[in-house]
């Protein structure tokens, strides 16, 4: 089996893998990716018989495209990761989460139900795609996706959404279409014991509010609804769902280990690999406890929260040292920009700010230590 991947993001966070709904692609996700890439790795992929993954002959069942999942993190060495998933890519990260809760650290389930449609609905479907193709439903099958409001507004992005959707390979559309099908996962979801929430379009028509609602019940989890959008908030309201995932991520619990080395991911990332391991080779008793207690209360704290990007919290962190003044950090984080994208014109202007709001005896002391950090980065 092959599959498509994207991977992207650099952070220290958990890695989040986005799984995508039936007829679609990883594209859809891509107005959502940037807001939680600047954190956390992100995986995103087609599901077999979807986008440029590989068709394979015969029937499939939600707990295949789960093994598929469960094959690629082992694949790409993902031990642990929050499974972002909209309707059947919902109903996927649902099964892998019952099977392997050891695997997934958290669910954001999108648009998606326990159980999806009724056999009746499904069995027409699959006869309209095999006597007449995706392109003969397409047009009924966006008007699910997407409120009259989005056509109007953005009839060109509707028409390549189209293009996406009608030049999915027909065999694994009606595969996928069996598997949604066969699959009643109520009885799955009552035995899910890692963190949820449910999303859910006010105007979804394919897995209404309602669904959405009995899902969450069975989970016992939170029910937020969308305004304004139908069954793919990921395109219609990006920023929402971005939103959504964002708390979700910043509300998952943490235990001393998680904190740890998440913090110690960042630190290595900013700091550089070879200034890390100088650090932890001269640990002794005497600052053993300190080291741990930076590591997972600043590292892992506050640098490893988000909503800042590195580079952004790297320039606070420059500014904040510069105009106390802590010389020895801040000649230390003055080396660490060649790890975070800091470079000349961002310290020109950000000690120009300094010398404003901090004096100007500070910001010129600041800006001969970065005449000799970036001389050091220079020299061959």
């Amino acid at each position: 089996m092959t599959l498509h991947v994207r991977r992207e993001g650099a952070g220290a966070g958990l890695p989040v893998v986005f799984l995508n709904s039936l007829g679609s692609d990883l594209r859809i996700w891509d107005d959502v990716v940037p807001a939680v890439a600047g954190r956390h790795p992100v995986l995103r992929y087609d599901k077999r018989g979807h986008g440029l993954s590989d068709v394979p002959a015969g029937p499939s069942s939600i707990a295949d495209h789960g093994g598929d999942l469960l094959g690629l993190l082992d694949a790409l060495g993902i031990e642990r990761a929050v499974l972002v998933g909209v309707s059947v890519g919902g109903m996927i990260a649902l099964d892998l989460a019952s099977r392997a809760p050891e695997r997934v650290a958290g669910l954001l389930l999108c648009d998606t139900g326990a159980r999806i449609g009724t056999a009746q609905t499904w069995e027409a479907r699959i006869a309209g795609v095999r006597q007449e193709g995706l392109e003969a439903i397409a047009d009924g099958i966006l008007s699910r996706w997407f409120t009259p409001g989005f056509f109007e507004a953005r009839p060109d992005d509707v028409r390549g959404w189209r293009n996406m959707l009608t030049r999915t390979p027909p065999e694994g559309y009606v595969a996928t279409c069996e598997a949604i099908r066969d699959a009643d996962l109520r009885a799955t979801a009552r035995t899910v014991r890692v963190p949820v929430a449910v999303l859910c379009g006010d105007a979804d028509l394919s897995t209404p509010p309602e669904v959405g609602r009995e899902l969450a019940t069975l989970l016992g989890a939170p029910f937020h609804l969308i305004e304004g959008c139908g069954h793919l908030p990921c395109l219609e309201r990006p920023a929402e769902v971005a939103r959504h995932l964002l708390a979700f991520l910043d509300g998952l619990p943490a235990s001393s280990d998680d904190r740890y080395e998440r913090g110690m991911r960042v630190r290595r990332s900013v700091l550089g690999d070879a200034h890390v391991d100088r650090a932890t080779a001269g640990i002794t008793d005497l600052d053993r406890e300190f080291q741990t207690f930076i590591t997972e209360y600043a590292w892992g704290g506050p640098w490893s929260r988000g909503h800042f990007d590195t580079r952004t919290r790297h320039l606070i962190t420059l500014a904040v040292l510069a105009a106390l003044p802590r010389e020895h950090e801040l000649a230390m984080h003055l080396r660490a920009t060649a790890h975070t994208g800091v470079d000349e014109a961002d310290l020109r202007e950000l000690f120009l700010h300094v010398a404003v709001y901090a004096g100007v005896p500070v910001a010129n002391r600041a800006l001969q230590l970065a005449k000799q950090a970036l001389a050091e980065r220079s020299d061959p």
